[in-house]
């Protein structure tokens, strides 16, 4: 695992995303990707199109989690809790994030979600994942991480996708295609804007377009547990 940023890029608070650079080697994101075929890995698998979520599936880890998911976790949770919390006071919200991975998922147990969320996600040709936002209970840290484990020359298609739906205007639509090792950080489900008259909320939701070619892999990381 290369060096994470110390904090967190200017991009993500006036955009609701932004690059986080390669955070993975080519070696890294082939081992975690080999871990897909292994079960004791994961707490359940989902078959996207059983539920009309898309096309494709991924699993989600159980916990203890894989050592590089596990530190990835704690370090991307510490520099991205400070802008978690000037969003919260932003959004007029009591909400505060603790410092730690650690005594935050200590809080989302309390409130009864002791399911963990990171997950791979997996996509072959014809594959896509519906727009959606990744919401497990009370207990929601408003900035999530996907790092792409494929080589973009392997597939064709597959663009990480992000909406956002401000008031009163019509839907903006971002596509992004991500080197492999690379991480992207987003907003959840909603991010505060200036305004002229004051700060309003932006709504968000993100997926992944149609994968044409090949198959695409990526690691998800959620930071709150699940109900």
């Amino acid at each position: 695992m290369t060096d994470v940023l110390e904090a967190a890029p200017p991009h993500l608070a006036t955009e609701g995303v932004a690059r986080l650079g390669v955070l993975l080697s080519p070696e890294e994101c082939r081992a975690l990707q080999a871990l897909y075929d292994d079960p004791a890995h994961f707490r359940s698998r989902i078959v996207m199109a059983r539920h009309g979520f898309g096309q494709g599936e991924y699993q989600y880890f159980a916990y203890p989690l894989p050592g590089p998911v596990q530190a990835l976790r704690e370090r991307l949770y510490e520099i991205l809790a400070p802008l978690a919390n000037r969003w919260a006071e932003a959004l007029g919200q009591a909400r505060r994030f603790p410092p730690s991975l650690a005594a935050f998922t200590a809080e989302c147990h309390a409130a009864g979600q002791r399911r963990p969320t990171p997950l791979l996600l997996h996509y072959r040709a014809g594959d896509y994942n519906c727009l959606h936002q990744d919401l497990y209970g009370e207990q929601v840290f408003p900035i999530q991480v996907v790092i792409a484990l494929s080589d973009p020359a392997d597939y064709d298609g597959g663009a990480f996708v992000l909406v956002e739906q401000r008031p009163r205007r019509q839907s903006r639509a971002e596509a992004l295609t991500l080197r492999q090792g690379e991480a992207i950080a987003f907003a959840v489900r909603e991010r505060p804007v200036q305004g002229t008259r004051g700060v309003y909320r932006v709504q968000m939701k993100h997926g992944v377009s149609t994968v044409t070619r090949g198959a695409r892999m990526t690691l998800g990381l959620i930071f709150h547990d699940a109900l």
